[in-house]
């Protein structure tokens, strides 16, 4: 009967090559690099102990959409306090992807505070404090510094600093659209050298509006409804 190769790989290189993989943003090939795991008892003992190995195989959970493979990972192995920041945004992040696919719609900062309320952070990725739902300092600098150089990052910018934050892409997208959000409104309305920006983050389905002039000769924009 034909047998399939057996990597002749320890736990402590599998985990090597897990967080190689995982520090470089490379998700399919973290995913692929899990399958090509043995799959014998005594070895996947000994790797379900490893937090690398678990930690890389929850966050290709989250990234295939495997939601309930992730709770199960993160509800059944206690980690350290160094792997409890990525670990809380994917359990979060999971949550509120489910909870909006579930209602038909984005969701709002009451929505998110109820799903953190219905589904409260397992004590395996949490060290019973309190969590206050606003990124660290260290967060908040690293994202400023970022906005000021590029308002607009690409998705792989958007994973870079994802990485470097502990953060999820979807997290620093939406903190760059908030952020962009405040800064035209404390700038006054746009005028007509900015408004195509406006344009192009109004959500589909909703078409950026201009107002007739004034009689000063401004024109504002507002999002149709």
């Amino acid at each position: 009967m034909f047998q399939l190769p057996i990597l002749n790989f320890s736990p402590q290189q599998v985990a090597g090559v897990c967080e190689t993989l995982e520090e470089s943003g490379d998700i399919e090939r973290l995913g692929r690099f899990l399958w090509s795991l043995p799959v014998a008892p005594a070895a996947c003992e000994a790797l379900n102990k490893n937090e690398s190995v678990l930690r890389a195989r929850a966050i290709v959970a989250f990234h295939t959409g495997n939601y309930r493979e992730l709770y199960h990972i993160l509800e059944n192995h206690k980690f350290t306090k160094e792997s409890h920041a990525k670990l809380q945004a994917l359990w979060l992040e999971a949550h509120y992807q489910e909870a909006e696919k579930l209602r038909g719609r984005p969701l709002g900062p009451v929505d998110k505070y109820r799903v953190r309320k219905k589904f409260p952070l397992p004590r395996t990725i949490w060290d019973g404090e309190q969590k206050t739902h606003c990124f660290k300092e260290r967060t908040r600098h690293l994202l400023r510094e970022w906005y000021l150089q590029d308002p607009y990052p690409n998705p792989s910018k958007k994973r870079e600093l994802a990485q470097a934050t502990g953060l999820t892409p979807t997290q620093v997208g939406n903190w760059f659209k908030n952020r962009r959000q405040r800064d035209r409104a404390a700038a006054g309305p746009p005028n007509n050298n900015n408004l195509g920006r406006l344009q192009e983050e109004t959500p589909p389905g909703r078409e950026a509006a201009v107002t007739p002039a004034r009689p000063g000769g401004r024109r504002t924009a507002f999002s149709g409804v």
